[in-house]
């Protein structure tokens, strides 16, 4: 699973550079985003613009991470594509997540909060 990191100020960028997050990624992407938020401090955007496809694995690994973080920290999406979009939406994961149509809008959102 690759995964493309920036820290910045108040946030850490994760972008995804893979077309999907499935049963054959998800426990990978999910140990590789562990090692890269612990003992951050930061808000966390996952980047998911180059995903086409998402399965319930996938999903399940994302809401991981967000529980990994804890109360403490934030996990914000963004860049979703169409396919991916229609997964939050039809589990309603959209409603628990804040998704921004850019990482640029994530990263200005963050940096500003």
């Amino acid at each position: 699973m690759q995964l493309q990191t920036q820290t910045r100020p108040k946030v850490i960028s994760v972008q995804v550079i893979e077309d999907r997050i499935d049963a054959a990624t998800a426990i990978q992407f999910k140990e590789r985003m562990r090692d890269i938020t612990a003992g951050g401090t930061q808000r966390v955007v996952l980047d998911l613009a180059r995903v086409q496809f998402l399965d319930s694995s996938g999903l399940g690994a994302i809401v991981a991470v967000k529980k990994l973080l804890g109360p403490d920290r934030v996990l914000e999406l963004s860049g979703l594509t169409p396919t991916v979009e229609k997964v939050f939406r039809l589990t309603r994961m959209d409603s628990v997540f804040t998704i921004h149509p850019t990482l640029e809008a994530a990263v200005a959102h963050a940096a500003s909060a």
